[in-house]
């Protein structure tokens, strides 16, 4: 993936293949003590034991329950992971993705590159050492975090004789693969090589239909011209209001909506020489779900809308920048009738060699009625942050446990029906947002001041003002809170289409419309009010670019 020469290189931070600017080389804030200036010290993770309690180097020795049997019900899958032995650690450019899954899962802790907290987290290590890297994606920012000799040592210092540490992520390849099996790690995902073939749109498209589950009509061609398109799409009852998709996408970058052979000849050279997926053009509810396939059939979790496309938040038309869920995401047929269709499609990965954690966009045709596959993301994503929170996950277990379950060793039973049933049920007691805030200005500026991690409410003017710092946003409780977990904080750079942060809050951002609602907009513009930065004059953003350093 090429650098833009005039933007500092992208690093991956959130759960989609989102951008984030690099760290000032000689940058000494990943030292800043774990104190907030405001506040004083921020508070520590709720009572869990370290691998020291596990050892009995500080006196406690706790070994694991004997199992003689397998799990049975959902009380035992509770109390597995909360005597859980063997360290978890999930590791990316940030902790955004899984944070606060350590409160159900003992031993769960995070390895980022960028550390929101300076320090402050207890399950958050970041190392000290970070020269300039010229990242180009996600899986070189993981890769480069498991090399790493700090790293390495706090991995060994909380894993207990006997034990092979366990690694969880979103982005990874076959080198990440190389590196877990060199060092001892055992890496908790399905094989690089099979998620990279179920990443196209276009082998998800094939694998649907082999077992009933719809798309938005298409075909899957290739095309050379504006003639080869309307000539496919008139075959196959599509019309001229076209979608056309490449086989893999970033944020919505590789797909564009096409009406005529002026807007065809703006994207030509995206389209030509591959396989492109061309669909009618419907008025549909971009609508997420996460979901885990288990050696007992497929767990589905709560539905979700998307945040996608408002210029507020990202540059990019159709990037997605977050998921609200709230009780009418989907009536309650529609609801029953896209589980089942994640059920059928997460059943026939296992077939692929597939198994764990995957995420699904299911697309309601608002004119109809139908549901229809959007497309398959098979990752952990940024969906996660509230698949964590719902009221079936502190009824069972977060839905990423099941993961955990799948990957842990035991046997286990499971009545996969009778969970989603009461999955289903549980849908219409939630109502949460998030919102990845991008820089959507066409600059590249030097990061002076920016919020801090933490919780955030507004005073008695309406304003939204920092309240303490806090560690995740399982403790947020009503519309008039926040959390705001930064990415950049001082020293950074943000360039346009860098991520800023993630807002996390209950209730809608959304209108019904699919308008980002009048508390989104002032959200948004808070948080943007608090960042300071200085544009860089155009012989520094070169030197940036190429260096990593102002001249």
């Amino acid at each position: 993936m090429a650098t833009p020469r005039k933007t500092p290189a992208k690093r991956t931070t959130t759960a989609r293949k989102t951008t984030a600017s690099r760290a000032k080389p000689g940058s000494k804030r990943e030292t800043v003590p774990p104190v907030d200036l405001v506040t004083g010290p921020l508070p520590t993770a709720e009572p869990t034991l370290d691998a020291e309690d596990l050892s009995g180097e500080q006196g406690v020795v706790l070994e694991p329950p004997a199992i003689t049997h397998a799990l049975r019900n959902m009380s035992e899958i509770r109390h597995y992971f909360r005597t859980n032995r063997t360290p978890v650690f999930f590791v990316g450019a940030s902790a955004f993705n899984l944070l606060g899954l350590d409160r159900w899962v003992r031993g769960f802790s995070y390895i980022a590159y960028y550390d929101s907290w300076q320090g402050a987290h207890p399950r958050v290590f970041s190392p000290i050492d970070k020269p300039y890297v010229d990242f180009q994606s996600g899986e070189e920012i993981n890769n480069w975090l498991l090399r790493h000799h700090e790293v390495r040592a706090h991995i060994a210092r909380l894993t207990p004789a006997g034990e092979r540490p366990r690694i969880a992520m979103v982005f990874f390849d076959e080198e990440t693969e190389a590196i877990c099996e060199e060092l001892g790690f055992e890496l908790i995902l399905p094989p690089a090589k099979l998620r990279e073939h179920l990443d196209s749109k276009m082998v998800t498209t094939r694998i649907a239909d082999s077992v009933g589950v719809a798309s938005v009509p298409n075909i899957i061609t290739t095309v050379d011209s504006w003639a080869d398109v309307v000539a496919a799409a008139e075959k196959a009852g599509l019309g001229t209001d076209l979608v056309i998709q490449t086989a893999y996408g970033d944020s919505g970058k590789t797909t564009f909506f096409v009406t005529d052979e002026s807007g065809y000849d703006r994207i030509a050279d995206d389209l030509r020489g591959v396989e492109v997926k061309i669909m009618k053009r419907i008025n549909n509810r971009p609508i997420a779900v996460e979901a885990v396939l288990t050696r007992h059939g497929t767990i589905v979790g709560p539905f979700m809308t998307e945040i996608t496309g408002h210029g507020a938040l990202t540059p990019y038309r159709g990037g997605w920048s977050g998921n609200e869920m709230f009780p009418g995401v989907l009536e309650t047929d529609a609801r029953h009738r896209a589980t089942q269709l994640v059920r059928r499609l997460g059943d026939r990965l296992g077939q692929e060699g597939y198994r764990g954690f995957f995420e699904v966009d299911v697309l309601l045709d608002t004119d109809t009625g139908e549901v229809y596959l959007g497309e398959l993301n098979p990752r952990i994503s940024g969906a996660s942050a509230i698949t964590n929170v719902t009221a079936g996950a502190y009824a069972d277990v977060p839905l990423f446990v099941f993961h955990l379950l799948e990957f842990a060793g035991v046997e286990f039973t499971l009545d996969v029906d009778e969970i989603n049933e009461r999955w289903e049920e549980l849908a219409a007691a939630d109502v949460w947002s998030h919102m990845v805030i991008k820089h959507t200005v066409d600059t590249v500026e030097h990061i002076d001041v920016a919020p801090p991690t933490g919780r955030y409410v507004y005073d008695l003017q309406g304003r939204l003002v920092f309240s303490q710092g806090d560690l995740d946003w399982h403790l947020l409780h009503s519309e008039s809170e926040a959390f705001y977990l930064r990415i950049y904080g001082p020293g950074d750079y943000r360039w346009k289409g860098a991520d800023l942060g993630i807002l996390v809050t209950k209730g809608r951002l959304q209108t019904p419309a699919g308008e980002l609602t009048i508390r989104a907009k002032h959200l948004i513009d808070s948080v943007r009010a608090m960042y300071a930065a200085t544009p860089l004059p155009p012989a520094e953003v070169v030197e940036v670019a190429e260096h990593g350093s102002k001249a």
